[in-house]
C-alpha cells in the first residue's frame, strides 16, 4: 500500500486533498507550536473541507476540539462521501452529534478502494473511535490439528497461531464444541490422545486402550501403516466425506467376514456404528453448504447481537455472540460491514458468507477478505432455500441472546447503583477489580485480578501474577497483594497517565480487612493514585457467609444486610475472584510438578528426549545412567552422552 500520510510541512498530498496541516482545522504538529483555533465547526466547516477534496479514494477522520478521534471511515470518492456530512439536515440523530462536536478533519488518500477498506479497518483498531462500531470481543477460536511431527500422530485441540506444521480444521465455536468432536474421533477411530512423553515412556496399555478409545499404538498393539490409514480416515470424517469413510469400512468389514477374520470384523463394526452414532448426535447439518460462516445481528434498544454460525464440511461446528459497541446508534448494514473487517482481521474467512443484511460496499468487502484469505470469498443475503433458514436460524439466536443480554444488563445496573449507594461512592462503578492471592505456604504464589462491570463479569481483562520477590516470608498475604497492585499501577500510569482509558477502575475489592486495605492504600499513596476507592472485604464474625465486614481508609466497618442483593453481589465477585487466584495457583504447580529435568539439558529436543525415556523408562533413571549407558540410546552421541551426564552430576 502506497500512502500519502499527513504532514506539517505541506497542506496539500500528491491528489489534492488536504491533510491534518490545513490552517482551518489543523491539530498542533507532534513537538511544534499548538494549532490555530478553528474558525468553523460542524456543517460549514466539513464544506470548507469540501471544495478542496477531489474524487480519490481514501480515509477520512473527524476530530472533536481536543483532537479526539470521533469517527473514521472510507470512502470510494472523498468529496462525494464528505459532502454528504455537509448538508445541515437528513441525518440521524447519531450522526448529526458526531457533526456538531466536528473540529477538524484528516485526510488520507490511497492508490485503491480496497486499501481504502482495510486503511479504515486498522485505524479502528487501533484509534477505537465513539462513533465507530467497535468489535469487543476479538477472541480466538480453536481449531482440531493433525500434527505431522511423529510417527503415530496425536489429534489435538490447538489454538492460536499456526506455527505447528500439520492439517487445521475449524474454527470450532468453543472448547466445549472441539472437545465434543475429538470425543467422537477417539470412539470413532481410536487414535491417541497423551502427549508425545507419556507414549514414549508406555510398557503397555493404559485404560483407553481397555475402554476402546485407543489402538494403543505406544505398545505396538497397531502397526504405522494401520493408525496412518485411521488417522486419514479421521481426516477425511473432518472434511466430511463420512459416507465414503462408512462405505470403506463396511466393505473392509464384508473382506474380514469372509476370511474369517471375526475379530477384526467386529473392531470395524464397531466403528462404523460409533460413526453412526456420531452423525445423529450433531444437529445442524447443512446438506447443500459445506463450509461458510453464517453471520445475522439483531438491534433492538440501541445495542446489537451478532450471532456467528460456523459451517464447515456440511456440519455445524457451533456458534458464537458478540456484543458490539454500535457507535451511539449504527443501522444493521453499518454494524455488520464493520463487524466483517474487524472480526476477519486475525481470521480466515470461509469460501460464503451468510448475511442477514446487506452491506453497502460489499463488493469491496469480498476483495479485502479474498486479499486476506488468499482465495475468493462471497458474501451473499439469501432469500429462499436452505441458506436462507441457516440465516433465520442465527437471526432468532441472535435476537434470543439479546433479549437475554438486556435483562442481565438492567439487573446489573440495578447492583452497581447499589454497591454505589452501600459504599458512598459519587456514580455507580463501570469497572470493578477484586484481588486475591493463592498460594501454599508461600510456594508457587499467584495473585489474581477479576473485572467486573456493567456488563457482568469482564473474562478478558482477568489477570494473573506470579509473584516475583524472592524476599518475601513465605505465606506474607500483605507482601504478595502489595506487589500485585504495584505492578498493576504502575503499568496503568505508564501506558495511560492521563487516565483517558476505560482500564482504570472505580472501585477496589481486596480479600482482607483492615490490614490488608491498609497495605493496599500504602502503594497507592506511594504510587500518587489516591482516588480510587477501596473495600476490604472481611469474613466476619465466625468467618460465616452472610457476616461480612467491609473496611474502608477512615472509616468504620459496615456490615450489608443479610439479605441484600448487594451483599450476593460482592460474594459472587470475591468468590470468583477467589476461583480466579486458585485456578492460576494451581496449574503453576501442576506445571512445576510436571517439570521434566530433560527439558533443561541443551540439544536435547523432543526426538532425544522419547528416545531417552523409552529406552530408560523415566527421567530419573536417565540422571542415574552412566556414560556408557546414555550412548547405548538411539541417537546419543558420546558428546551428547557427556552433556547429560555433566547436567545432572556437575551441579556443584
Amino acid at each position: 500500500m502506497n500512502l500519502q500520510l499527513e504532514g506539517c510541512s505541506q497542506n496539500e498530498n500528491h491528489n489534492g486533498a488536504m491533510t491534518d496541516s490545513d490552517p482551518v482545522s489543523s491539530p498542533a504538529c507532534e513537538g511544534g507550536a499548538p494549532a490555530q483555533e478553528p474558525r468553523l465547526k460542524g456543517h460549514a466547516l466539513i464544506a470548507d473541507y469540501v471544495t478542496r477534496l477531489d474524487g480519490s479514494p481514501g480515509v477520512y477522520r473527524m476530530l472533536n476540539a481536543s483532537q479526539e478521534v470521533l469517527y473514521v471511515g472510507k470512502a470510494r470518492n472523498l468529496k462525494a462521501r464528505v459532502s454528504n456530512y455537509a448538508r445541515p439536515s437528513g441525518h440521524s440523530a447519531r450522526i448529526a452529534r458526531m457533526i456538531h462536536e466536528t473540529a477538524s478533519m484528516m485526510f488520507l488518500t490511497t492508490r485503491t478502494e480496497t486499501e481504502a477498506l482495510l486503511l479504515e479497518q486498522n485505524l479502528i483498531k487501533q484509534l477505537k473511535p465513539r462513533y465507530n462500531v467497535l468489535l469487543r470481543d476479538d477472541k480466538s477460536f480453536p481449531y482440531i490439528l493433525i500434527a505431522q511431527d511423529h510417527p503415530f500422530p496425536m489429534i489435538r485441540k490447538h489454538r492460536g497461531a499456526r506455527n505447528v506444521k500439520g492439517a487445521y480444521f475449524g474454527p470450532f465455536a468453543s472448547a466445549s464444541a472441539v472437545n465434543r468432536t475429538l470425543n467422537h474421533l477417539e470412539r470413532a477411530f481410536q487414535l491417541r490422545n497423551c502427549s508425545d512423553a507419556m507414549f514414549g515412556a508406555r510398557t503397555r496399555p493404559c485404560l483407553q486402550y481397555q475402554i476402546k478409545r485407543c489402538s494403543a499404538p505406544c505398545t505396538g498393539k497397531i502397526s504405522e501403516e494401520d493408525y496412518a490409514r485411521t488417522v486419514a480416515d479421521a481426516q477425511r470424517f473432518l472434511e466430511g466425506k463420512s459416507s465414503s469413510i462408512q462405505q470403506d469400512l463396511a466393505a473392509e468389514m464384508m473382506a474380514a467376514s469372509e476370511a474369517l477374520e471375526f475379530e477384526r470384523a467386529a473392531a470395524l463394526r464397531d466403528r462404523i456404528g460409533a460413526l453412526t452414532t456420531v452423525q445423529q448426535s450433531q444437529g445442524i447439518n447443512p446438506r447443500g453448504v459445506a463450509e461458510a460462516d453464517v453471520i445475522a445481528v439483531h438491534m433492538e434498544g440501541g445495542q446489537a447481537c451478532v450471532q456467528v454460525f460456523f459451517i464447515r464440511a456440511h456440519q455445524s461446528w457451533g456458534n458464537h455472540d458478540f456484543y458490539p459497541r454500535t457507535g451511539a446508534g449504527a443501522e444493521e448494514a453499518e454494524v455488520l460491514e464493520a463487524f466483517l473487517g474487524q472480526f476477519y482481521d486475525a481470521k480466515e474467512p470461509p469460501k460464503t458468507i451468510l448475511l442477514s443484511h446487506a452491506i453497502e460496499d460489499a463488493d469491496l468487502m469480498e476483495d479485502l477478505l479474498a486479499t486476506r484469505a488468499g482465495h475468493r470469498v462471497e458474501l451473499l443475503v439469501p432469500k429462499r432455500g436452505e441458506k436462507a433458514e441457516l440465516v433465520e436460524n442465527a437471526l432468532r439466536n441472535a435476537r434470543e441472546s439479546l433479549g437475554r443480554k438486556m435483562s442481565e444488563s438492567a439487573a446489573q445496573a440495578k447492583l452497581l447503583a447499589g454497591v454505589a449507594a452501600a459504599f458512598d461512592l459519587p456514580a455507580p462503578p463501570r469497572r470493578i477489580e477484586i484481588y486475591d492471592n493463592s498460594h501454599i505456604q508461600g510456594a508457587h504464589a499467584v495473585g489474581g485480578m477479576v473485572v467486573a462491570g456493567p456488563e457482568g463479569l469482564m473474562k478478558s481483562a482477568y489477570r494473573k501474577f506470579n509473584i516475583k520477590n524472592t524476599e518475601l516470608t513465605p505465606g506474607d498475604d500483605f507482601g504478595m497483594m502489595k506487589e500485585v497492585l504495584t505492578r498493576r499501577f504502575e503499568r496503568l500510569l505508564r501506558e495511560d497517565p492521563e487516565r483517558k482509558s476505560d482500564a482504570w477502575p472505580d472501585l477496589l475489592l481486596i480479600d482482607g480487612g483492615a490490614g490488608q486495605v491498609s497495605a493496599v492504600q500504602e502503594i497507592m499513596v506511594a504510587l500518587g493514585v489516591e482516588d480510587v476507592p477501596m473495600v476490604g472485604v472481611a469474613k466476619g464474625i465466625d468467618r460465616d457467609l452472610g457476616k461480612e465486614e467491609f473496611h474502608r481508609i477512615g472509616k468504620r466497618p459496615i456490615a450489608l444486610p443479610r439479605q441484600d442483593p448487594v451483599l450476593y453481589y460482592i460474594q459472587r465477585l470475591r468468590d470468583e475472584a477467589h476461583r480466579w487466584a486458585i485456578g492460576a495457583h494451581r496449574a503453576k504447580r501442576a506445571k512445576a510438578t510436571m517439570a521434566n529435568p530433560l527439558d533443561e539439558i541443551p540439544g536435547i529436543g523432543a526426538t532425544r528426549k522419547r528416545a531417552l525415556l523409552a529406552h530408560f523408562g523415566s527421567a530419573k533413571a536417565v540422571s542415574r545412567a552412566g556414560q556408557n549407558d546414555l550412548m547405548e540410546v538411539p541417537g546419543i552421541s558420546a558428546a551428547m552422552a557427556e552433556t547429560i551426564w555433566n547436567f545432572f552430576n556437575d551441579r556443584g
